[in-house]
């Protein structure tokens, strides 16, 4: 059984910010910085391509309200949403969860780094089409 179903399923401790029938949200164990919280739809699903829309909305939806809980009860100054698809992108457990990273600076222990990568944009957009 995956880890997220056991900590829905009670069988593994959880520090939960949110729950309903449909969604739970807990404290990530790494707290990359105070607050970070994991949201995850309670049926499993590998990653958030796998789940039918209506249901994908209701957990942005969640996610979107213990966001702004987060931040504003804990004087963030922003925070960094993300979601991790399969382990190329560094899915690290194979149940969709949704990563909320409250920002208190540019200097916090968060880094993200993008290097340039020059494409023929018109290539690119015709082989996205194409499909």
């Amino acid at each position: 059984m995956c880890v997220f179903c056991s900590i829905i399923e009670g069988n593994i401790p959880s520090k939960k910010v949110y729950e309903d029938e449909d969604t739970l949200a807990i404290l990530d164990l790494s707290q990359t910085t105070e607050g970070h919280t994991l949201v995850m739809p309670k049926k499993h699903y590998d990653n958030f391509l796998e789940m039918p829309d209506d249901e994908f909305g209701a957990l942005m939806e969640k996610t979107h309200s213990v966001a702004k809980k987060i931040i504003h009860s804990l004087d963030a100054k922003g925070c960094n949403i993300l979601i991790n698809t399969n382990e190329v992108a560094g899915q690290s457990v194979m149940h969709t969860h949704v990563h909320i990273i409250p920002r208190y600076s540019e200097n916090d222990t968060v880094c993200f780094s993008f290097k340039e990568n020059q494409k023929d944009l018109d290539e690119v957009l015709n082989k996205i089409n194409r499909n």
